[in-house]
């Protein structure tokens, strides 16, 4: 089977290019290499994968990397997802956001006319269960694919309108797409630098010798699943032909103060000197979420396979 892959360079996108890779795929990975970096694909490059140097705001370029290709699936992990840089530039978020999935979306409709085939790619956007619910505090968690979107940021608005291109394709012209709501996901790979995951941050001071930093009193949940779990849930999203949104997640709050004891735990008495300092409470910050993966358990035979405490071993031992 021919794999396309956005933002296969990325921390998601390069654990998905390698478990695609092992399954028998061919694959192709699109990325700029803004915020990828090449080096998280050097054992797939080895293994046959290719990569197409591309912005997908490039409509032109676009088109003809995805015609070259021919996936019989595209898995759509390229974005923008710096949450404060939405705030500040909203028109870039959604240039990358919005019109980098549309370009991929009628790219991917021209393949059943390029190649004469009538058929094609099945379309697994990945889109975001936190910033897509907005504040899920007063509301009974988890939540479920029915709850209203109400963003709390361009990031979750222009993902929803994303997902919403992906509905549209499927109503003009058939195309096969599915939308995945992540948690909040980690594991190897994951930059501490930068917009990144709490996890990856605290475990990138862990191994400095520093403090964990935390804003506000550390009570504010999440719902954490490892980039393992998720790669599953991207490759049984991309078989069969179901609709609509899925969360991926655990259905599980954490809280900031229970990560810390989880890696302190993790670092089996090497963690001396890692506790946390406070600083004020971020503005606009969701003060809790955790998303429920019925659906996709019931629909695509999906479940979370590492729990917490493994995954922060994992991650920690990675790192």
């Amino acid at each position: 089977m021919r794999s396309l892959v956005t933002g296969g360079a990325g921390f998601i996108g390069s654990n998905l290019v390698d478990a695609l890779l092992e399954i028998g795929d061919q694959v192709v990975v699109i990325d700029d290499l803004s915020t990828g970096r090449i080096s998280n694909l050097d054992s797939a490059l080895a293994a046959g994968a290719e990569l197409v140097e591309l912005d997908i705001r490039d409509s032109a370029g676009v088109r003809k990397a995805v015609a070259d290709a021919r996936p019989d699936r595209v898995f759509h992990l390229a974005a923008q997802i710096d949450v404060r840089k939405s705030v500040e530039d909203p028109a870039f978020d959604a240039e990358v956001n919005v019109g980098g999935t549309a370009n991929l979306l009628e790219a991917s409709r021209l393949i059943a006319e390029t190649d004469g085939s009538g058929t094609s790619p099945r379309f697994v956007l990945v889109s975001t269960g936190g910033a897509i619910y907005g504040e899920g505090a007063g509301l009974d968690l988890p939540l479920d694919e029915s709850t209203a979107v109400a963003p709390l940021s361009p990031y979750g608005q222009s993902k929803s309108a994303a997902e919403g291109y992906v509905g549209l394709y499927r109503r003009l012209y058939g195309l096969s797409g599915v939308s995945m709501r992540l948690g909040n996901v980690y594991g190897p790979r994951q930059d501490p630098l930068g917009e990144a995951g709490v996890i990856a941050i605290f475990c990138g001071k862990l191994r400095a010798g520093g403090r964990p930093l935390i804003f506000g009193d550390g009570t504010q949940t999440r719902d954490y699943i490892y980039v393992g779990d998720v790669v599953s849930a991207l490759i049984a999203a991309s078989a069969g032909d179901s609709s609509g949104a899925f969360n991926v997640g655990t259905g599980v709050e954490t809280n900031v103060l229970e990560l810390v004891e989880g890696l302190r735990a993790a670092a089996d008495g090497e963690a001396a000197g890692f506790e946390p300092e406070f600083a004020p409470p971020r503005t606009g910050e969701v003060q809790a979420i955790s998303i429920d993966p019925t659906r996709a358990a019931t629909e695509l035979g999906w479940r979370a396979a590492v729990g917490l405490e493994q995954g922060l071993r994992l991650t920690l031992s990675a790192t």
